[in-house]
């Protein structure tokens, strides 16, 4: 029979969906399971966007809208951006997609031809590597271990921008670790990307309201205003209003990308429909109460995990300040054995699916984004089932020799 294209064997099913789908199976089946693997907010956005829904149904034209986006949605992120110190941008300048990964896609597409260089830290969201692969770039990853605070130093930036790859890739806050750079950490970073003109910057700051401990979110243009020019900043409805399945991404940048991603739009999706557009726009202008409060209440759920993770001899976990993940370095449990199960503790691997089998606890393996010695704990269940999620993975340390 006819052969697939080659670049079907590069991509990947989504590591964290088989975990989430293989919890939801055993759920179904009558487990009592307590998930902690999807990256999911787990609240719905404010009234006021279902209401703008209600009326654009009311009004629906039923006709195709813009390859970039309407106009009133990207207005509504240009003013979102102002309120993160991100001004100066037009419409020229932005473009929306479904979702933000559909968006990191096409600007992927459109800047990395086949054996460009992409280069970015360890850990990673998994969906980096999986875009990556699929357009056949090469790919320099940076290894930032819990012993650096998962962060990435000037020093490992100046040495792989000396290399001149086409593209740099940075995520902050981070999914999978949770942690933000701050202001100093983002200064010195700037600096280094500075002295190298030929390198694209992509900035996935999806979680940028997502802030605790009133660090402050920021990016590489507050630094280095003249590096407007190249850096391209990503975000997206899904965590901030709970609106992950709405699938609005947006981005900005210099007017040739964001111009390059409304033509890959043209030949993929044409536009974003009108009805998720006026709920996208509500979001974005309307109260900010919801969000506001779910940052607050995801705050006092890191502390509530990392005050677990802290009383586990040998687990090592770096304090994340943003997003809703912890990523704790679980090598201590290698080379143990679960005495309950008598299941052999091997690599992050045999630890999560020891974990779901035994206590009914689904987190993802740190291999996932690149960290095979840890594992991504999402913190966004429902309040009542996180101190059992908990308890329950101290039990399980508890149970290994």
């Amino acid at each position: 029979m006819p052969q697939l294209a080659r670049r079907i064997g590069r991509a990947k099913p989504s590591a964290i969906m088989q975990v989430a789908e293989k919890a939801k199976r055993l759920k179904a089946e009558g487990r009592d399971i307590i998930s902690f693997s999807i990256g999911v907010p787990n609240f719905l956005p404010g009234d006021h966007v279902y209401a703008a829904v209600r009326e654009a149904l009311a009004k629906d034209s039923g006709q195709y809208g813009s390859n970039r986006g309407a106009d009133a949605l990207l207005d509504a992120f240009i003013e979102h951006m102002g309120k993160i110190g991100l001004t100066g941008y037009g419409r020229v300048n932005c473009a929306t997609g479904i979702g933000a990964k559909h968006v990191i896609y096409n600007i992927a597409e459109a800047l990395l031809d086949e054996g460009d260089t992409i280069v970015f830290p360890t850990p990673y969201w998994t969906s980096y590597l999986d875009i990556a692969e699929i357009v056949n770039a090469k790919i320099d990853l940076l290894p930032c271990p819990a012993s650096q605070d998962y962060k990435l130093t000037p020093a490992q930036l100046d040495a792989a921008l000396a290399k001149k790859p086409k593209v740099f890739l940075f995520n902050n806050p981070s999914n999978p670790t949770g942690m933000v750079y701050s202001k100093d950490e983002i200064d010195a970073l700037a600096a280094v990307v500075a002295k190298y003109p030929d390198t694209w910057v992509i900035t996935d700051d999806i979680y940028n309201r997502m802030v605790f401990d009133g660090l402050g979110y920021h990016n590489f243009v507050h630094s280095r205003p003249e590096l407007r020019d190249r850096v391209i900043f990503i975000d997206s409805l899904s965590k901030t209003y709970g609106m992950p399945g709405w699938r609005v991404g947006f981005m900005a940048g210099p007017e040739v990308i964001a111009q390059a991603v409304t033509t890959m739009n043209s030949n993929h999706i044409t536009n974003v429909p009108e009805i998720v557009t006026a709920a996208a726009v509500a979001a974005l202008s309307g109260p900010q109460d919801v969000p506001t409060q779910r940052c607050a209440e995801f705050q006092a759920k890191r502390d509530q995990v990392m005050a677990a993770m802290d009383s586990i001899p040998g687990v090592i976990c770096p304090r994340p300040q943003g997003a809703f993940y912890v990523f704790p370095d679980i090598s201590v449990a290698f080379g143990k054995t679960h005495q309950p199960s008598g299941l052999k503790i091997g690599n992050d691997m045999d630890f999560c699916n020891a974990l779901l089998e035994t206590k009914g606890v689904a987190c993802v393996p740190g291999s996932a984004f690149g960290e095979p010695s840890a594992l991504r704990i999402s913190y966004t269940c429902p309040t009542p089932q996180l101190a059992p999620g908990l308890q329950r993975f101290q039990e399980f340390f508890a149970e290994l020799a």
